[in-house]
């Protein structure tokens, strides 16, 4: 046989292979190779035992992009996006998305043709973003003590229980006491008067959420940096927000344009947000964008003189692909305003239609409509018979992926269901999700008692 005639095993039905048939050590690297097909084919259909991520409605992470983007994206893995002078044209896409994210928060003193005239970077996600605006809100407040000479040892961030986890992370990494602000039932947002009551000059900042995790609802960022203002002005501690807008900052400048959360308040100083999410692109990929460079310390900015450039980083990490940034560009160039706004409010007619369905049910009620970002939540009236959890329970055996969790410290006997609605979920899985939750509630409420799934906490 020559060296270039096809084996016999080439033309053996697909599994019929050694993979097929035989156990393969899945913890241990085996003695011999095999062929790409059979280990695509392998892995392949183990995957098959993921839920569908279309009709997972628990994650707020993009699940559809344009198959343009696909390719453009698939084409840019192997880039690494640290290497700036070896790919100058993907760090100059990088800059631009920057610039356009703080263009669309209303960053002061942006110079539409000077992409280094808006202060941000990319990250990985908002969790990479939060780190360094935390990072940043602390650095400024110690050296600010320090000027005085008064003391630094207990730097005190101020959030709601609601925030995401990451914030804890945050602080438990870099040493900062957190000073958590309870929720209650029928309220799961912050208060300023709670915020105001809690500041003392040992606060670095206040985080305001725009669309919590837990409820998707939007806090008063301009409520509560009017009372920050107050207080500052007369001679209490001058304290500034971080706005955490993760789930919402890629929503509400299209949805709500005159709503006042971001730079156009003075006292906002730096916003995080997540391309992934509701900014479009598969993960992952975030912001974080200053409102101008006295408020990036120099300090946490390192210059690396590295693969034949120096460049000015702040980052977490180090080398990662190109290709969430290349995505993220593909939506900004392809959709631009009119193509987000049109996104977001065929979301946003969706959830609400959903929502409105859902509050027909009479063993339902709902907490948020969807009408803010394209988030609902609702809950199990006390006397249904039957919990959240059952519904969850019931709506995964459907093959819905729909979270039921307690809420947060202090609110904790309230549980809920959350559906996230996200680009390529339309009106017709909307009713068939309503149907599915109808059919749940049916059968629930027909059933003879029986074991039911126990309590969860939220985790996302």
């Amino acid at each position: 046989m020559s060296q270039n005639q096809p084996k016999p095993h080439d033309y053996a039905p697909a599994y019929t292979d050694g993979l097929s048939r035989e156990k393969h050590p899945l913890l241990r690297l085996a003695e011999e190779p095999v062929d790409p097909g059979s280990a695509y084919r392998f892995i392949h259909d183990e995957l098959l035992l993921d839920g569908s991520s279309r009709l997972n409605l628990a994650t707020f992470v993009t699940t559809w992009m344009d198959p343009e983007a696909d390719k453009l994206m698939a084409e840019s893995f192997d880039k690494n996006m640290i290497d700036k002078d070896e790919y100058p044209a993907t760090a100059a896409i990088e800059g631009r998305c920057v610039s356009i994210v703080a263009d669309l928060f209303n960053a002061p003193g942006l110079d539409p043709d000077d992409p280094r005239s808006a202060t941000g970077v990319s990250t990985i996600g908002s969790s990479e973003a939060v780190m360094l605006a935390g990072l940043a809100m602390k650095w400024r407040w110690r050296a600010a003590r320090a000027a005085t000479g008064a003391d630094q040892s207990r730097p005190k961030l101020i959030m709601g229980s609601n925030v995401q986890v990451v914030w804890e992370k945050f602080c438990r990494y870099f040493d900062v006491e957190p000073v958590y602000l309870p929720m209650e039932p029928g309220r799961y947002v912050i208060t300023p008067e709670q915020v105001v009551a809690a500041v003392d000059e040992n606060t670095i900042g206040v985080v305001a959420i725009l669309g919590t995790t837990f409820t998707g609802e939007l806090e008063p960022v301009a409520d509560i940096a009017a009372a920050l203002d107050e207080l500052a002005g007369n001679g209490g501690p001058d304290v500034p927000i971080h706005v955490d807008g993760a789930s919402g900052a890629f929503v509400v400048p299209f949805l709500d344009p005159d709503l006042k959360w971001d730079f156009r308040l003075p006292r906002v100083v730096s916003i995080n947000a997540s391309g992934h999410k509701y900014g479009l692109t598969y993960p992952g990929i975030g912001f974080v964008v200053w409102r101008s460079p006295e408020h990036l310390p120099d300090e946490l900015v390192f210059r690396v003189n590295y693969l034949g450039g120096d460049m000015p980083t702040f980052t977490l990490n180090f080398s990662r692909p190109g290709n969430q940034v290349i995505g993220q560009y593909y939506n900004f160039l392809r959709l631009g305003r009119g193509g987000y706004r049109a996104v977001m409010e065929t979301l946003r007619d969706t959830a609400v239609e959903i929502s409105g369905r859902l509050a027909e049910i009479p063993q339902l009620a709902v907490i948020t409509d969807g009408s803010a970002i394209p988030v609902i939540s609702f809950e199990v009236t006390p006397d249904a018979g039957f919990t959240v959890f059952e519904v969850s329970h019931e709506l995964r055996a459907a093959g819905w992926q729909v979270p039921a969790y307690t809420m947060p410290a202090d609110a904790e006997d309230v549980a809920v269901l959350r559906i996230v609605v996200r680009d390529g979920f339309n009106t017709e899985l909307g009713r068939m999700l309503t149907d599915a939750v109808v059919t749940a509630c049916r059968e629930l409420t027909g059933r003879e008692g029986g074991a039911r799934p126990q309590r969860s906490h939220f985790a996302h």
